[in-house]
């Protein structure tokens, strides 16, 4: 049993890292595309791309709690190749966008087919046997994302001298092989005895949001991972913009950068979270990484020359320590047959910050960067990021404070609080 689990955690790695890398090609290159197609600086052009952001966060809204509803009665595997294929189409279309407009239609079907992170985490869940496992279990989504991120970016910004459409095919065809994969390889991960029947009222995404809301405790640290979510999205919505105003960097060089971010992304989440976690615990790991997260958005914002950006990653990126153990604290507390329809309200979580993270955080960088701002400052979005980092901070401290208070203890993953 343990080989097979051993096994289908590896299943499952392989294909969030290949997915991951067919995004991580695309980045460098989106900001110069959206610039090109509109005929505008970049610095506007990083509002056009947050709309992008946004389009397909709004469809990922309205589905993922469909998709998630859907692996709890027809089980992972099947969602799981859907969304890989849907995304495989997503890039095709993109390579192909004659105009600004096209964008969109790729990114609606992304959006919609985009199931991914949802039905892994929820396949990480079923197979997991305790809260230190899984917490294990979901650093390595992190540690496939930080592994996509060093291989894609710099294969994306590689190919960007070919053209900037170049690395849209490459992302295609990665995903689609990607589908392949899972077909031939990927097992079931949901027994028949542990699936459901699916449920409209559960699976709008209001429905959806209403779940995490059922205890308290599941409420509070739903909102903390809201703002930590909305705080990351001041890099993940405007670096490759920021860096090409800010350093007049290039494709190759937000490459570069970008494959630095996956490698410590990569050793933060596939080693110290294995490492650390388990000796100081979930808790003490959420808190310390939240400061840091905290610290390097503001270094950020100070940033005077591209260097440093290299530098501050450091702090930052250690940052991710705090994700898995706040997911695992969070599914601690949800049945087994019930994982999707967690997991795919948190990713719903996670699509409302990229539909209005981007605005956010590109807007400001946007407004700070012209002459109507009152001053200029480019880092500003880094700074809100900060603020959001830190208000999940005493968020979940008072949160976890309260349940240990009342319950003595955090509960294990084996005795999840019944819910209502």
């Amino acid at each position: 049993m343990r080989t097979s689990k051993q096994a289908a955690m590896g299943f499952i790695f392989i294909t969030l890292l290949i997915d991951v890398m067919g995004w991580g090609l695309i980045i460098p290159v989106m900001a110069d595309l959206i610039a090109e197609l509109k005929g505008i600086p970049v610095n506007i052009a990083s509002t056009y791309g947050a709309f992008l952001l946004s389009v397909f966060a709004i469809t990922q809204f309205l589905f993922s709690p469909v998709v998630g509803n859907l692996s709890d009665k027809f089980g992972r595997r099947p969602i799981l190749l859907f969304s890989l294929l849907g995304f495989g189409i997503d890039y095709l279309v993109l390579a192909w966008a004659p105009t600004y407009g096209w964008l969109f239609l790729g990114r609606i079907i992304a959006g919609i087919t985009g199931a991914s992170f949802t039905t892994a985490s929820s396949y990480i869940a079923d197979i997991s046997t305790d809260e230190t496992t899984r917490a294990k279990n979901f650093g390595l989504i992190g540690a496939a994302f930080g592994l996509g991120f060093v291989l894609g970016p710099a294969l994306g910004g590689l190919l960007a001298t070919w053209g900037l459409r170049a690395p849209f095919y490459a992302a295609a065809a990665l995903c689609l092989i990607n589908c392949l994969f899972g077909y031939f390889m990927l097992p079931e991960s949901l027994s028949k005895d542990n699936r459901r029947d699916f449920d409209w009222k559960r699976a709008n995404p209001m429905g959806s949001l209403r779940f995490l809301t059922r205890h308290s405790e599941i409420g509070g640290l739903a909102l903390s991972f809201f703002l930590i979510y909305l705080g990351a999205q001041a890099v993940q919505g405007s670096w490759n913009f920021f860096t090409i105003y800010q350093f007049d960097w290039s494709e190759g060089m937000i490459g570069i950068s970008l494959t630095v971010v996956g490698v410590l992304t990569g050793l933060v989440q596939g080693v110290l979270t294995r490492v650390i976690t388990p000796k100081i615990g979930n808790e003490k790991s959420i808190y310390l990484g939240l400061s840091l997260y905290a610290l390097g958005l503001v270094l950020f914002a100070f940033a005077t020359e591209g260097w440093m950006m290299f530098v501050f990653l450091v702090p930052y990126c250690l940052g991710g320590i705090c994700g898995p153990s706040l997911q695992s604290v969070i599914a601690g507390h949800v049945v087994k047959n019930q994982q999707g329809e967690l997991q795919g309200a948190l990713t719903s979580l996670m699509s409302l910050t990229t539909i209005i993270g981007p605005l956010i955080m590109n807007g400001t960088f946007s407004y700070f960067t012209t002459d109507q701002a009152p001053f200029h400052l480019p880092g500003i979005h880094f700074l809100i990021g900060a603020a959001c980092m830190l208000g999940g901070l005493v968020i979940v401290r008072k949160v976890l404070t309260k349940e240990k208070t009342t319950h003595g203890e955090l509960p294990a993953l084996d005795q999840p609080a019944p819910l209502d």
